[in-house]
């Protein structure tokens, strides 16, 4: 049993002068006023910094780029440049100029504000230095910048992905004792998130009851984490559990927690139960999303229920919603799976205009099954998917398209 002992808890422009000239007869009998004007100088205007780095593609030009920028607001207030920044010279392998730009970092003046070294602890997350960015949050006194739950929650957050289950324990023991800091929720789903994720699913539960001893009360995403967890480990029971133990608790589910009930009910093949589920979502005021029609959708497919499954496409569509790459894919593979070429055809067609591609394997299967019954005008249809087809980008190899030709010749 985890035992945490809690204390307390971001050019000038040079002006040219008019010269004010004399009036000159050319004596020709052609006269005109001419006024002395200075030539402008052509001025090299350096491009912005955000440009400069977004552009640079030569990794230590890159850093020494980033560096002469240190003190450029317009930059260290960018969260995207620095993420990018981190990213290009860690795909690198170059950790030691990233090692280097954020500890410059620190020594600066935004090095005093939390927020700002909580990106650094992030960013080092991001490029997998986990003893960096643990070693940030340890030495932000150094800094002269305050601790709060806030980079302390950074900081774990960083350290669950190490799976080091001896670390998360010692930290979680050591440190809001050691700087005076009380975990919060987030605290608490972070590591009941990581813990699930090393498939230690009873310390997980373990965890979120012993945290409300200390008056932290579990919330709908800690109720999800474990519900998702134990459902994927095939331990329907304790999900279901923890399903009734969050309503008896009066903690309302929202629509990813459903959607994980959801989603185990059509593994298990009861297609009817999520279509209640589905159903109950909306008397209760909770709005299904894609995901959640989708999951349906495939249910009903999955127990050979093109009827339902064309029913529950159709009140997603009276809903409002316009369907996605999830719901376009499921309804054209189980579609033309069960032989249903006509509406497979009409929904690959409308997918394919919207810029979604079935794999070239499904688009053959409809061509086959629309060139088999003969007619000009199914064959029509098979060319016209063909042509749609051609317009893919990335576009299908040519030997793919050729495939495509080939099964309408045939025909």
């Amino acid at each position: 049993m985890l035992t945490l002992r809690l204390v307390r808890r971001f050019g000038t422009g040079s002006h040219l002068a008019a010269a004010k000239g004399a009036i000159a007869s050319s004596g020709t009998g052609n006269t005109s006023n001419k006024a002395f004007i200075s030539k402008r100088k052509r001025v090299k205007v350096d491009e912005p910094a955000l440009i400069r780095l977004k552009k640079e593609k030569n990794t230590e030009k890159l850093f020494q780029l980033f560096k002469e920028n240190a003190h450029n607001k317009i930059v260290i207030e960018n969260r995207y440049v620095f993420e990018d920044t981190v990213s290009r010279l860690a795909g690198a392998g170059r950790f030691d100029y990233i090692e280097n730009l954020l500890e410059h970092q620190k020594t600066l003046p935004q090095g005093r504000r939390e927020g700002f070294i909580v990106r650094i602890i992030m960013l080092y997350g991001k490029a997998g230095m986990i003893q960096n960015a643990v070693k940030t949050f340890y030495d932000m006194h150094l800094y002269g910048c305050p601790r709060t739950v806030k980079s302390f929650n950074a900081a774990l957050k960083v350290l669950t992905q190490s799976h080091d289950l001896e670390a998360i324990e010692s930290f979680l023991q050591d440190v809001p004792e050691k700087f005076s800091i009380n975990i919060d929720i987030l605290s608490v789903n972070t590591v009941i998130s990581s813990f699930c994720e090393m498939g230690i699913l009873e310390k997980a539960y373990l965890f979120m009851v012993e945290m409300e001893k200390f008056g932290i009360t579990p919330d709908v995403f800690t109720y999800t984490i474990l519900i998702s967890a134990f459902y994927k480990a095939n331990r329907w029971q304790i999900g279901d559990g923890l399903w009734n133990l969050m309503a008896r608790k009066g903690c309302m589910p929202n629509v990813a927690t459903f959607n994980v009930r959801i989603q185990f009910m059509v593994n298990m093949g009861f297609a009817w139960e999520a279509n209640k589920l589905l159903q109950l979502m909306k008397r209760i005021g909770i709005t299904p999303d894609e995901a959640t029609y989708n999951l349906v959708i495939k249910g009903f497919f999955l127990i050979d229920n093109l009827h339902m499954a064309k029913r529950i496409y159709s009140a997603l569509c009276g809903a409002g919603f316009k369907p996605n790459s999830r719901i376009y894919q499921t309804m054209i593979h189980y579609l033309s799976k069960a032989g249903e070429f006509d509406l497979a055809y009409s929904l690959c067609k409308e997918s394919m205009k919207n810029n979604w591609f079935p794999s070239s394997d499904i688009i053959n299967r409809i061509l086959e099954g629309l060139c088999k019954d003969g007619t000009e005008e199914k064959t029509g249809k098979a060319r016209f998917l063909v042509i749609l087809a051609k317009k893919k980008i990335p576009p299908f190899p040519a030997e793919t398209l050729s495939v495509m030709w080939s099964i309408i010749a045939c025909s």
